[in-house]
């Protein structure tokens, strides 16, 4: 199965029951206006943790009904966080929404050695985005947590990605391993990097998937260049994931698809217990909405 669009993903959770929600720091007008939208929606039942008068008075401003017994008071920003993964600990949850605090000071409590809720040795971000120009949903990892990846480091990434791609019910997900070049070229550790990755993908190593490298975002993404090119390869021009090779190129990557390319985007952080969304303090509810969407979609 392949998902076209947020859209279509929405329509897949009709008949679904709402997901336990735990957000870390709720009082914020965007991150509540997308909470209380994904609960009209029956995707989730929030636990709000957070300064308890500012979320009750944005409800109010809101016109939302809120019992006070969904809220959690806490003070500042790691006290939400500590709370709220506390929370998920105590089987209250099983998702995390970030809300206005820093991704740090989250992910700090995250990975608390004694506390926290870490469950992979690599933990990553994956930005989802429903870009005009391409067919179906992107998945582009890792810009927002591994900073200079080594293969090891990209084995985690990439395996954190495809499984996923399999929670939302991907068959068999066709990945990317992004370079410059389409050789393996010593000159650019990545590529030998990404004929790796792909030597170990068609051994069985992660499982049901396609996983193409060294290859150009061009390849990966239009299926004509690829033609023109004479690269043939079942992820070209078709890729679900692609995989960055440093955090600077996803982060670019996936910014430039949301801004210039007029996309929209949601994040989420994978190697916890349970899924996070990480999006921007400044991010519209919108997109704070898709990723709660993302979440709430995992089996």
């Amino acid at each position: 199965m392949v998902i076209d669009g947020f859209s279509q993903l929405k329509a897949r959770l009709r008949d679904l029951p709402p997901r336990r929600a735990v957000v870390a720091a709720a009082h914020d007008e965007h991150t509540l206006q997308a909470v209380f939208a994904a609960r009209r929606d029956g995707l989730i039942q929030p636990v709000l943790v957070g300064r308890r008068e500012e979320i009750l008075s944005i409800a109010r401003a809101l016109r939302e009904d809120l019992d006070p017994a969904q809220v959690a008071d806490a003070g500042d920003d790691v006290q939400c966080a500590a709370k709220s993964v506390a929370l998920i600990r105590a089987g209250e949850g099983s998702m995390l929404i970030k809300g206005m605090l820093p991704t740090g000071t989250l992910l700090k409590a995250v990975v608390h050695r004694e506390t926290g809720i870490r469950a992979s040795q690599v933990m990553s971000h994956v930005a989802i985005l429903d870009v005009p120009g391409y067919h179906k949903l992107l998945y582009v990892t890792d810009g927002g947590m591994v900073v200079a990846p080594d293969l090891e480091q990209k084995r985690h990434i990439l395996r954190n990605a495809l499984d996923f791609c399999r929670f939302l019910g991907y068959d068999r997900p066709k990945a990317a391993v992004l370079c410059a070049v389409e050789t393996v070229n010593p000159a650019m550790p990545e590529t030998a990097d990404g004929a790796a990755l792909k030597a170990e993908g068609e051994r069985g190593d992660f499982g049901p998937c396609l996983v193409e490298g060294p290859i150009s975002l061009d390849l990966a993404t239009d299926g004509e260049a690829a033609r023109v090119k004479g690269y043939r390869s079942p992820v070209a021009g078709d890729a679900d994931i692609l995989l960055a090779p440093s955090i600077a190129a996803g982060n670019l990557l996936g910014k430039s698809l949301y801004g210039l390319a007029g996309g929209e985007m949601a994040g989420v952080v994978l190697g916890a217990k349970v899924p996070i969304t990480v999006n921007s303090r400044g991010a519209a509810a919108e997109e704070k909405y898709w990723s709660i969407l993302i979440c709430a979609a995992m089996k």
